[in-house]
């Protein structure tokens, strides 16, 4: 049958006495009265339902209040006020990062609901706290660990709450809103940091610096038998001891563990044709615009997990319950061994800028794809009479696996030469800021100074024509120019020597996907700021092609060659203004500078940034 999602009370009942899934899903247990007791809201209501704010706020305090192991405090205040709530389960009961590092634990951070629609990890995270708190199912998941949880993160989001914010998904009956209270995906929002759930986010990282992340979401799309997919980050982009810790452990093992918890996982994928399962799927990598993309790209482990939207409620809560579950005994199987991966990870990242060697700030999936074997569910594909589109139709009560080709090779792009270090002028405030606020560290020139540098000119601007997360993108021609250029005091440098030299350089680099100028950052630099009127334009172009007989011919030949250039008379007139010294040669100059020369800094005047 085709699964409808927002459906009558009727319908629903009729939903939940057809026979369960296989995957994750088991009969419900009795329950001793003590344990009743401690039911969260969806198991309290068969996973009908899901807590409210308020409701999930008062659970995190009474876990808080009933155990010595549990801490709850707040990370931030949301745009409409509500506190941003924090729940810190540590056995030895230390609390702050400072005692944590002290006594040698690793920190795992799990973020939920920030797509709060998507309030499975939630619901789970506040049961495998109480389990491991209150219950001591899991105790020894806290040994070596301590588990620090955002139980919402799109607070304001999950507050407009409705039977109508997703449409795809099947169940609770009630859920909150994609986006924030400003319209603003936070899962698009890491490096920009536009948002103040965003900001506060990045206090807690820098705060706690955890080594190993988990963003708990779920799927839209097709239907498959898959009830659980994750990601995580394996290339050339990354740290390789992170790389290789998640090579060794996740990749080799988190699968065949939660196959031992009843689900069925699979890479994070897309479906290459929306109507053909044959056609294949293609998984790719992600940018550090993504959660787990941007922990990628601070040197630890991130992992995005992805229910499948179509599998009953309680089905996702317990995976992303198992998830965290059997990542916990991942690091406690060998806690020392992810503290090294992080460590080196930090290191390696310290010494990019001594390094001389080409790094890649991007990459892109490839359709070079292998022969796979498609867990999906029988489908028919009919002509709607509605939209006279070809629709898809699943059967979920019957499985099929599918011969496909699974499109997951990825290759690098946008290779780069990490500089010793970049130089911010001081007038550039909102891009100094967004780097302290990456945790990035700089420092603040007293003097000014000439120096030898590398400048990107940027031109060929292309504004996008509508907004993408409340900004206006741009894309440019990148080219380098080596110059002696002052540098005023107040400037910033930003060392490469530095555990955070790999964010830096994608917020500071052009090339990169989430590069502040392709957020519009520096769009400024891209406007002619001074008028040249018409008159004066014609006196000097006659001028100037008398005076030089190339650049006449030049002309001409354009003209002759670009039927475009030769039907604007001013593109015409601004091929001489260009060219001429009344032109303003700032615009296009990427102000950001990188110094390629250590001699060049090493008794530069400057004090540490606080």
């Amino acid at each position: 049958m085709f699964r409808r999602i927002h459906v009558s009370r009727i319908a629903l009942v009729a939903l939940l006495i057809l026979p369960p899934t296989t995957h994750g899903e088991t009969a419900e247990p009795s329950i001793s009265e003590s344990e009743k007791k401690w039911q969260t809201y969806a198991e309290a209501t068969s996973f009908q339902k899901t807590a409210r704010y308020d409701e999930t706020v008062a659970y995190c305090k009474r876990l808080a209040a009933a155990s010595p192991w549990i801490h709850y405090e707040s990370f931030g205040t949301s745009p409409r006020g509500r506190e941003m709530p924090l729940l810190i389960a540590s056995k030895d009961g230390l609390f702050d990062p400072k005692s944590v590092r002290k006594a040698g634990k690793r920190v795992m951070l799990v973020q939920n609901c920030i797509h709060a629609g998507e309030c499975c990890g939630k619901d789970g995270s506040l049961m495998l706290l109480r389990d491991v708190a209150i219950h001591k199912k899991h105790a020894g998941l806290l040994d070596h660990t301590v588990l620090v949880v955002i139980p919402i993160f799109n607070l304001d989001g999950h507050e407009r709450f409705s039977a109508y914010s997703r449409i795809n998904q099947n169940g609770p009956d009630e859920m909150g809103w994609r986006v924030t209270s400003r319209n603003l995906n936070l899962n698009r929002d890491y490096t920009k940091a536009d948002t103040v759930e965003m900001r506060a986010w990045l206090h807690l990282w820098d705060k706690w610096r955890p080594d190993i992340h988990i963003d708990n979401h779920t799927t839209d799309g097709g239907d498959w038998q898959y009830d659980l997919t994750f990601e995580w980050g394996a290339d050339e982009r990354m740290a390789p001891s992170i790389v290789k810790w998640n090579k060794e452990n996740l990749d080799k093992d988190l699968a065949a563990m939660l196959k031992e918890d009843g689900h069925l996982s699979m890479t994070y994928f897309s479906m290459k044709n929306g109507t053909d399962p044959t056609k294949g799927i293609r998984s790719g990598a992600f940018s550090p615009r993504f959660a787990h993309g941007y922990g990628a790209m601070r040197n630890r482990p991130s992992i995005l997990v992805e229910t499948h939207v179509f599998k009953p409620y309680r089905t996702r809560v317990m995976a992303t319950y198992n998830v965290m579950k059997r990542t916990l005994q991942m690091i406690e199987r060998d806690p020392a061994g992810l503290g090294e991966a992080v460590r080196r990870a930090d290191a390696e990242t310290s010494r990019l800028g001594a390094s001389g060697m080409p790094l890649a700030l991007s990459a892109k999936s490839t359709d070079e794809g292998e022969p796979f074997l498609f867990k999906g569910v029988d489908y028919t594909v009919v002509k709607s009479d509605v939209s006279t589109l070809d629709w898809i139709k699943y059967d979920p009560t019957t499985p099929r696996d599918i011969e496909a080709t699974w499109y997951h090779k990825i290759e690098m792009e946008k290779f780069v030469v990490p500089p010793r270090a970049y130089i911010v002028p001081p007038e550039w405030t909102e891009v100094i800021d967004r780097l302290t606020l990456h945790g990035v560290k700089f420092e603040r020139m007293t003097e000014a100074i000439a120096i030898n540098v590398e400048q990107y000119r940027l031109t060929n601007p292309e504004f996008a024509k509508k907004p993408f997360e409340g900004r206006f993108r741009v894309s440019y021609e990148v080219a380098t120019e080596h110059v002696t250029k002052p540098i005023p005091a107040g400037s910033i440098m930003v060392r490469m020597n530095q555990p955070d030299a790999r964010i830096a350089m994608h917020l500071l680099e052009p090339d990169a996907p989430d590069s502040l100028v392709s957020w519009g950052f520096f769009s400024a630099i891209f406007e002619n700021k001074v008028w040249a009127g018409q008159r004066s334009l014609e006196r000097m172009a006659r001028q100037m092609m008398t005076d030089d007989p190339k650049l006449r011919e030049e002309f001409e030949k354009r003209v002759a060659e670009d039927e475009e250039f030769a039907k604007s008379g001013w593109s015409r007139l601004m091929f001489f203004y260009k060219r001429s010294p009344y032109w303003d040669d700032a615009i296009g100059a990427y102000p950001v500078l990188r110094v390629t020369n250590e001699t060049s800094i090493e008794h530069a005047p400057a004090r540490t940034s606080p």
